[in-house]
């Protein structure tokens, strides 16, 4: 008692501490302790006691109840049953107590009820259920209804709380308990309704239990009083968000397929939608608030959304929602408009996909049905593009708005464009280009000389650029006026970088229907304007110049000299250029693309001068010897060596690539010598080397050699993760040639020797994960690319040691590496048909058979976070297929390791019977349940999650020593 009531006054010291002490450092300590206080078993006694404090004050009470809340959410299991008794009379007391608030407090106390609910079977709410516990206590107390009300409106809620740490099964019993007592709870809802100040928290509740989505059926909610009240409050003077909640969630209701979709809910639907269509008129309404607007357009986008489905028919019916959806989507409020963009989207995937007539019979009905359709509809798309057009200009003062405003601007065209998408798959893309036209045509009338107008033409050419997807590249009407009207445009910068990345939009159009070169010269021009007039259309220009010189690279080989010169120029920065160093990456793989084109000898040629601007700067750097090399920053190396990379990623010329590298070798060597402590410097040189390896293939002869020497010898002393990723390129490539076979068994040997003496606790994985990933891919390719050097070799089964430490480390790319290789090794039989590798596995893996078991159970348990479950799974599932019967032991003997107390009799059961199925070759999927459900029991709070990983302990291994 002593200990309690000295707890209760730390409790209050430390939160006002929290609240008004002047110093950050002691609310911040008051603030741990209070948290760590929460995760004790005093915290229940303490904050009971103070919630039945009539002098607790304000702070004291919220804090409280959320720590019983919490408490009772995710902790239950630390109380006798008894006290659990006594929990919920203690929270029955308390419920009466804040009936009229303050409602902070209200609100988790009704939770906390809620909670204990999920936890407490049926027959212990005096044996009929929590509701009906309610409806008694409602009756014997009426005082106290306000408060019983918020009550009833949390308990469906609870039911897809996953905060609760309820067992599966349970949760599942408590939906059943609630849906069985549904009626109950409308009856409830339906006596308080005369109870005039209720009203609105009568309907909360009401649209809370809708979301159930039990099966009411539809003719009894059609003429329910509480569906009647939300109706008739739809049309009162002050619109009730409550009845908008609720005949939003009713929309959704009847069209739900868990209560039987709209063609068994049709009466419902029926009195619903003539009442909704019945407000149209206040859409249009300036003297209605913006807020019921608001609420207003809501109900009319769920109808859309919901009834979809109805409305793609093209019936008289359909097409009065139809219009009303347009007159939303034509308010001037882009928050209100844009409610409708999903419906729009959802029509056009049921008016173009195949599979929305199949029951129509014969391909003839179906086509008929469909042209049909898209006819009655188009006249709607067409509004549309014309009313969403018009939402994506560039505000007046857009150089004023604040950065976050600009990224919601930014967020809105991109919305506005998959609009347009939409449309255009059901009009075409031709015929919406040609109303998109026509907004051209007016914007460059505005813009005459005056710059300042340019806002309409660009935002006419974002929507073009929107659709290039969808026009055909034949397009001869409209296009080739577009285009001579691109460079009568003023340069204002947006206005340009939107012209520029419209050329490169367009370019497979440029590409197919420009027989006339001067289109082609006239873009050109347009995008070397754009890369001296401001970064943002520099970017714009480099990337359209890489779409063009991508897609018209046969027509652009007789312009290289040009191109050569925009390239040279903006890689060395020269002029006005404003190119950025990323962006000039566009300009190096636009080039590499063209030469592509030429024959081998003109490609040689051409290659040695794309290299040119990339290696004199590195060469003068070289030249000034070590000490300067070793100095420079690694940015002045990085930008150049990432051109190679693009040089030898693009030019698909392997002999002129290949010699090209043995060329420049020496440059790259030096690099390697000087800078290998460098990881920035080494992982943009080992992208470069990996490009060329893979563009080159068996024409890199000699070089290859000297490269893999280099980085096995410099791996030894700086253990860079990029000289593994390299590694992993070279056994892709080379891995079955028996020609190198002896030099990759020297490499994999060294390397992976190197990395399991590093990698030798769960600690070293967490400071090295990139090493770890890297070492993990490596050795999964080794077995598809090289089983025959790799699974004989000695370090083998050292790897597998080290992969079993390395499991649990909390790096989401380590640990899938790991997993991933360790299924690969189970997986083997798969892949490989050689009986003498699939015994030498098995000599490595079955005496390790049951940590590793052990170690993937405790992931699923807990040692891992819940995102990893599906990697854990299959790593477990492909051990199981790989072992059957001993995996069966396995998994027996680590699942027997965990106590009762965490994971009841039924629960391992269920996992192992999945574990059995895994051996007898059941489908992955269908196993996920059982597995995610002993996931979910061993992970319900922190006090079983602790039982479970103590009694696996999947990290005593991290003392093992690797073998």
């Amino acid at each position: 008692m002593e200990r309690s009531l000295e707890l209760q006054n730390t409790v209050k010291e430390a939160l006002n501490a929290l609240y008004h002490h002047p110093d950050d450092a002691f609310r911040m300590q008051a603030d741990r302790w209070l948290q760590d206080f929460q995760r004790t078993i005093d915290a229940w006694q303490v904050a009971d006691n103070l919630l039945h404090d009539a002098t607790s004050n304000l702070e004291t009470l919220i804090f409280c109840s959320q720590t019983l809340r919490s408490k009772v959410q995710r902790d239950i299991e630390e109380l006798p049953s008894e006290a659990v008794r006594g929990l919920q009379d203690s929270l029955n007391i308390l419920l009466k107590k804040f009936h009229k608030g303050p409602p902070k407090v209200r609100t988790q106390i009704s939770i906390a009820v809620a909670a204990l609910a999920v936890h407490v079977p049926a027959e212990d709410w005096r044996g009929g259920g929590i509701v009906s516990w309610l409806r008694d206590e409602m009756n014997s107390h009426p005082e106290y209804v306000p408060g019983f009300l918020e009550l009833l409106t949390v308990l469906p809620e609870e039911v897809f709380n996953y905060k609760i740490a309820a067992r599966p099964e349970r949760r599942r019993q408590f939906e059943k308990e609630l849906t069985a007592q549904m009626e109950v709870a409308l009856n409830i809802l339906t006596a308080c309704l005369q109870i005039n100040e209720l009203k609105e928290q009568v309907l909360e509740a009401f649209a809370s239990w809708l979301r159930l989505k039990h099966k009411i059926p539809g003719p009894v909610l059609a003429s329910h009083p509480l569906m009647l009240t939300a109706l008739s409050s739809l049309h009162s003077e002050i619109l009730s968000e409550a009845s908008v909640n609720v005949i939003s969630e009713l929309i959704h209701y009847s069209a739900a397929g868990s209560s039987g979709g709209a063609a068994v809910n049709m009466p419902l639907i029926q009195v619903i939608v003539p009442q909704i269509m019945s407000l149209k008129a206040q859409l249009s309404d300036s003297s209605k608030d913006e807020e019921d607007v608001k609420a207003i357009a809501r109900l009319f986008a769920d109808m859309g959304d919901s009834y979809v489905e109805l409305i793609a028919n093209g019936s008289e019916e359909s097409m009065l929602i139809v219009r009303a959806l347009l007159d939303v989507a034509s308010h001037p409020e882009y928050d209100i408009a844009s409610m409708t963009f999903n419906f729009w989207h959802s029509l056009q995937v049921i008016l173009t996909k195949r599979d929305s007539y199949i029951s129509f019979g014969n391909e003839a009905s179906a086509e008929a049905e469909r042209n049909r359709r898209l006819q009655v509809f188009c006249p709607a798309y067409e509004s549309i593009v014309s009313l969403v057009s018009s939402r994506v200009q560039y505000p007046q003062e857009y150089q004023d708005l604040s950065l976050e405003d600009l990224k919601e601007f930014k967020h809105s065209r991109y919305a506005v464009a998959d609009v347009l998408i939409d449309a255009a798959s059901v009009l075409g893309g031709d015929a919406t280009l040609k109303i998109l036209y026509m907004k051209l045509v007016e914007g460059v009338a505005c813009c005459g000389n005056e710059h300042s107008n340019w806002r309409l033409a660009e935002a006419a050419l974002f929507c073009i650029r929107a659709i290039s997807n969808y026009v055909s590249v034949m397009e001869a009407e409209v296009m080739p006026q577009v285009m001579v009207l691109l460079p009568r445009l003023p340069q204002q910068p947006q206005l340009l970088q939107t012209v520029c990345l419209t050329i490169g939009a367009y370019s497979k159009w440029l590409d197919a229907a420009s027989s006339d070169p001067s289109i082609l010269a006239s873009v050109l021009g347009i995008l070397t304007s754009g890369m001296g007039t401001s970064e943002d259309s520099a970017a714009a220009a480099a990337l359209a110049f890489k779409h063009i010189c991508d897609d018209c690279r046969k027509k652009l080989c007789g312009y290289l000299d040009g191109l050569y010169n925009v390239y040279r120029t903006a890689v060395n920065g020269e002029g006005s250029m404003k190119v950025s160093a990323e962006d000039s990456l566009h300009l190096v793989e636009a080039l590499s693309m063209v030469i592509t084109e030429l024959p081998q000898d003109d490609a040689k040629k051409a290659l040695e001068m794309l290299c040119l601007p990339v290696v004199s700067p590195l060469q003068d750097i070289i030249n000034q010897g070590p000490e300067i090399l070793q100095k420079k920053h690694a940015r002045d190396l990085t930008v150049h060596i990432d051109r190679f990379a693009y040089i030898f990623r693009y030019v698909n010329h392997p002999e002129a690539v290949a010699d090209a590298i043995q060329r420049l070798w020496p440059i790259f060597k030096a690099i390697f010598d000087v800078r290998a402590w460098d990881m920035r410097t080494m992982e943009s040189v080992c992208r470069a080397c990996k490009y060329a390896v893979r563009t080159s293939k068996r024409f890199m002869g000699i070089t290859i050699g000297a490269m893999l020497e280099e980085i096995q010898a410099l791996y030894q002393q700086h253990q860079q993760p990029c000289f593994l990723y390299l590694s992993s390129e070279v056994i892709k490539i080379f891995g079955s040639d028996p020609s190198c076979a002896s030099y990759l068994h020297n490499l994999i040997e060294a390397l992976f020797k190197r990395t399991v003496c590093l990698l030798t606790s769960i600690e070293e994985f967490t400071s090295r994960p990139d090493v770890a990933d890297d070492c993990f891919l490596l050795a999964s390719r080794c077995i598809r690319y090289c089983p025959q050097l790799f699974i004989p070799s000695s370090i083998f089964p050292s790897l597998v040691d080290c992969a079993m430490i390395g499991i649990t480390v909390q790096h989401r790319e380590a640990s899938n590496s790991i997993l991933t290789f360790l299924s690969d090794i189970f997986d083997l039989s798969k892949s490989i048909k050689r009986e003498e590798f699939i015994s030498m596995r098995d000599i490595v893996i079955i005496p390790r058979g049951a940590r590793i078991t052990k170690i993937l159970i405790a992931s699923l348990t807990g040692a891992l976070p819940s995102s990893r479950l599906e990697t854990v799974t299959y790593a477990l599932l492909s051990l199981t297929r790989a072992y059957r019967v001993q995996a069966l032991e396995w998994a027996k003997e680590s699942v027997s390791m965990i106590p009762l107390t965490a994971v009841a009799e039924v629960e391992r059961s269920r996992f192992l019977q999945a574990m059995s199925d895994a051996a007898s070759g059941a489908d992955v999927n269908a196993l996920m349940v059982p597995v995610e459900e002993l996931s979910d029991v061993c992970r319900r709070n922190r006090t079983v999650q602790e039982i479970v990983q103590g009694a696996l302990n999947p990290r005593e291994l991290n003392t093992v020593t690797v073998s």
